[in-house]
């Protein structure tokens, strides 16, 4: 029965958030073991996934995105486990799941690039943690995408303030060069241990993702996996060629061939996003909805 899946229950089929769910679990997972390990005196998970640019010179290249799984606290762990799932439920479902995990991966991997850069030209020592890189270029990405809808969050977990994401998007842009140059650079006035380059290697990471995946049409240049079924050729061949009478009583796609059909869709919609989706797959999922309707 089409009406077994739960997005044929209601209105379109709403996006799973399976990659966001990882993301999370893992952060999490990497938390706990970090800090059981370091109540035991053992920093040995810290070593082998935190960035650094003596690891990266020793070849532990997965250090440029393992590095989000670690958390320099309980209170950063909190902060941007709950950032990431409030702005993830937001964006994963416009990307799909596969994409998400590559813009997220992309994220830290260019916020690691923005960190190394920076170290190369001072003393090279330190290392990094923390998934805000990836937070903030969710964010970003949030704001490139709905840059008009206004928001409302908390300073300080208490007064409400309300801004469009645009907005906040460059006030945050602005802090983070401000804090760069002021706090992190070679030299600084005020050195501190927050990484503003990683934070603005995530925001740039969000920007070119939305530019050339996103807004450039990337995302809808997906190939269907299978072969129309036969139905389906025929009402698109109609619509193009020449007028023919319409029958009183058009015939219904069998239900198995249609069953086919909108689970195919549906996966697509998971891997890729519902933007993805031609008109003639929309229609399709509308012919399934009228066809449970009437049940």
């Amino acid at each position: 029965m089409l009406s077994d899946r739960p997005y044929m229950r209601s209105g379109y089929p709403r996006e799973t958030t399976s990659a966001l769910t990882w993301i999370l679990c893992a952060t999490m997972a990497g938390a706990v073991l970090q800090f059981a390990f370091h109540q035991l005196g053992n920093d040995s998970v810290l070593r082998l996934l935190a960035l650094s640019l003596v690891g990266i010179q020793d070849w532990q290249l997965w250090t440029l995105v393992s590095y989000a799984l670690l958390h320099d606290g309980l209170l950063h762990l909190l902060v941007n486990g709950l950032m990431l799932y409030l702005l993830g439920r937001e964006v994963a479902p416009l990307l799909g799941s596969a994409r998400f995990l590559q813009f997220y991966l992309f994220a830290a991997a260019l916020g690691a690039g923005a960190w190394l850069l920076l170290n190369v030209l001072g003393d090279g020592s330190g290392f990094l943690i923390g998934s805000s890189a990836c937070v903030i270029a969710t964010l970003i990405f949030f704001a490139c995408v709905y840059p008009e809808r206004e928001i409302t969050f908390l300073v300080f977990f208490i007064l409400p303030v309300t801004l469009k994401p645009k907005v906040f998007a460059w006030i945050l842009v602005g802090l983070e060069c401000a804090g760069l140059a002021l706090c992190e650079v070679p030299g600084a006035a005020f050195p501190t241990s927050i990484a503003h380059s990683a934070h603005l290697g995530g925001a740039l990471a969000a920007w070119l993702f939305y530019r050339f995946v996103y807004a450039a049409g990337g995302l809808d240049r997906v190939a269907p996996t299978i072969e129309l079924p036969h139905w389906f050729r025929r009402r698109k061949a109609d619509a193009v060629g020449p007028a023919s009478p319409r029958p009183s009583q058009p015939e219904e796609p069998a239900p198995r061939d249609l069953r086919a059909e909108v689970d195919r869709i549906l996966d697509k919609i998971n891997a890729h996003g519902f933007g993805a989706l031609t008109e003639n797959e929309k229609r399709v999922l509308d012919d399934a909805k009228e066809m449970l309707s009437r049940r």
